[in-house]
């Protein structure tokens, strides 16, 4: 069976996310590493504009990134319904400094016909854990849009 979302993520290794990016993703930036059927995975650097005020990045922006890339993992299964996040909880670990390149990999953990069940974890590249974060998100039974 085609999937065009997971079709579209996969043609977009490498990069970010092109024409189907909304604009609070192109803010966050990222560039595709992985999408598979469970896993998607993205690497972020840690911009100026996204650091509290000791210069390390907010828990906001941990806590977006975890939400951005568990709706990313749903949405690349390519289902007819649209899924929105309906809880999220994020455990902040450690710290991610004003350039430094983070990875996120978000997986699918459950998946129901009325709730999924995602996870998330932000890593720097040496592996150490920055942030994790689970996040539940509901079928709304409302058409998913595909097009650019």
């Amino acid at each position: 069976m085609s999937n065009p979302v997971k079709e579209y993520f996969q043609s977009r290794i490498g990069s970010d996310l092109g024409d189907f990016t909304p604009p609070f993703s192109r803010w966050l930036g990222g560039t595709l590493l992985e999408v598979s059927d469970k896993h998607v995975t993205m690497e972020f650097t840690v911009r100026e504009d996204m650091a509290n005020p000791v210069q390390m990045m907010h828990g906001g922006v941990h806590a977006a990134i975890i939400d951005e890339m568990t709706g990313m993992m749903v949405a690349s299964l390519g289902l007819p319904n649209l899924y929105v996040s309906i809880s999220l909880t994020v455990d902040f670990v450690s710290k991610a400094k004003i350039g430094e390149k983070i990875i996120a990999k978000a997986t699918l953990d459950k998946q129901g016909m009325t709730i999924m069940n995602t996870s998330c974890e932000l890593r720097n590249l040496d592996g150490q854990l920055l942030s994790r974060g689970s996040c539940n998100l509901v079928n709304t039974n409302k058409d998913r849009a595909y097009s650019k």
